[in-house]
């Protein structure tokens, strides 16, 4: 057996099979350490980055026990303190549950609307896309104050050319009723969503999970190696090193349209859906300041078109060892995340400098900090798109690789964002390994 990727999905599946006793498997990574889109990296002044906006929080016993497993008590916990900006206010998240924050004049907007969304004659109506539901969920005043501005920069596609059918726990929905009780009292609403409570490594990042999970593996894992050809007819694998690896079941955690890329034959119906899936980029840029951790708060979201950035971390706050010698009576780090694609294409140039003017006019970053380091990553996929024409790619490729012993899972193999949390991807890893050796169902994924 052939797992391909060292990211939380392909090491969850190579730990499961030495769990069940399968010992003739072989993890072939492209990349130099483990990790994948959850690694982490020391920049050369000693702050440490993560590849996105990651926190430890679970559906599944299964990553519990993976997360235990490596890390035991080494993790720090937190209670989810995050903002949206907004008219030149701080909003507790989830936006549409605190309206009592804004203006009175986008408060009293915001409650109208969706009032009228939600008792109007069109509130049964399916929404045919996400803009759509966006609108017919919340209303008009906050779809335009949030919902469709934020979105549109984290996802850098048109909301109408993406499925509302992925939403789930992914957006938090909220009652007329229970929004207007919000805004008459004055009072916030409890915790919402999986990660209001979240632990993240001491050290290392959210990469030493994986780190010390990939330490367990490492006789099996070939590092550097890049896939160039699969056959699904002889099932090999070749990699960039010219050597033929042959398999009968090959896991990959990779991105699916980069598989049927590298198919050395394949339908035309295949190829063609490949071509429908979609994705964004993202541009992490961390800014390091030598200053002292003051803020308290986890994370902010910015619908703002001015700000270059939706989402930012005060990385510092999550472990004090993100800093150089953990020193953060010295030293304060922001990472924030830019996404970008063909319709929303990003320049690159001077990322660094817009990102650290933005930090200080939010008064995130002190106006005099000298700035300590700046890091950018810009990582190529980031978010596979839920696109109005995902699901049916997905069922024309999907069981045409399994007829050929070939199992597409972890955030890009599934190729389905609902699924794309760590939790997801590591249950994916296990699921498979336990239908290859005992032919049991898998719990999560599905078409």
């Amino acid at each position: 057996m052939i797992i391909v990727g060292a990211g939380p999905c392909g090491l969850a599946c190579g730990r499961e099979l030495e769990a069940l006793g399968h010992h003739e498997f072989e993890l072939v990574e492209s990349g130099m350490v483990a990790g994948g889109l959850a690694a982490s990296v020391v920049d050369p002044a000693g702050f440490t980055w993560d590849r996105g906006g990651h926190v430890v929080f679970s559906h599944f016993g299964e990553f519990d026990r993976l997360v235990e497993d490596v890390m035991g008590g080494d993790l720090v916990a937190h209670d989810r303190s995050s903002f949206v900006r907004v008219a030149g206010r701080w909003v507790p998240y989830p936006f549409q549950n605190h309206l009592h924050h804004l203006p009175e004049d986008l408060a009293e907007a915001a409650m109208v609307g969706l009032v009228e969304a939600q008792t109007g004659p069109q509130a049964d109506s399916p929404a045919s896309d996400f803009g759509s539901w966006i609108r017919a969920t919340f209303g008009t005043s906050i779809c335009e104050q949030f919902m469709a501005p934020y979105n549109e920069k984290v996802w850098a596609h048109p909301l109408s050319d993406m499925s509302a059918r992925w939403v789930a726990e992914r957006v938090s929905t909220v009652d007329w009723r229970a929004a207007l009780r919000c805004l008459l009292r004055r009072s916030d609403a409890p915790g919402w969503g999986p990660n209001d409570r979240f632990v993240f490594p001491r050290h290392g990042g959210t990469g030493e999970v994986y780190r010390r999970a990939a330490d367990r593996l490492v006789a099996r894992i070939s590092f550097g190696r890049e896939v160039q050809a699969v056959d699904p007819h002889r099932r090999v694998v070749t990699t960039d090193d010219g050597i033929e690896r042959s398999y009968e079941s090959l896991v990959w955690t990779g991105a699916l349209d980069q598989l049927v890329d590298a198919l050395t034959v394949a339908p035309a119906a295949v190829r063609s859906a490949a071509d429908e899936l979609a994705y964004s980029s993202v541009s992490v840029v961390g800014i390091g300041y030598e200053s002292p951790l003051t803020d308290d708060r986890s994370w902010f979201y910015f619908p703002e078109e001015q700000i270059p950035f939706y989402r930012a971390t005060n990385f510092a706050k999550y472990a004090s060892d993100n800093v150089p010698g953990g020193r953060v009576d010295r030293y304060s780090s922001w990472m924030t995340e830019i996404a970008s694609s063909p319709h929303r294409p990003l320049n690159r140039d001077g990322l660094g400098e817009r990102v650290d003017r933005a930090l200080r006019s939010l008064g995130l970053a002190e106006p005099e900090a000298p700035v300590a380091s700046v890091h950018v990553d810009h990582v190529e996929r980031a978010y596979p798109v839920p696109t109005i024409g995902r699901d049916a790619a997905l069922a024309e490729i999907q069981p045409w690789l399994m007829d050929h012993g070939i199992y597409a899972r972890g955030r890009f193999g599934a190729w389905r964002y609902e699924l794309g949390n760590m939790d997801h991807a590591v249950k994916m890893g296990v699921d498979v390994a336990r239908r290859l050796v005992h032919g049991q169902a898998e719990e999560v994924w599905g078409l």
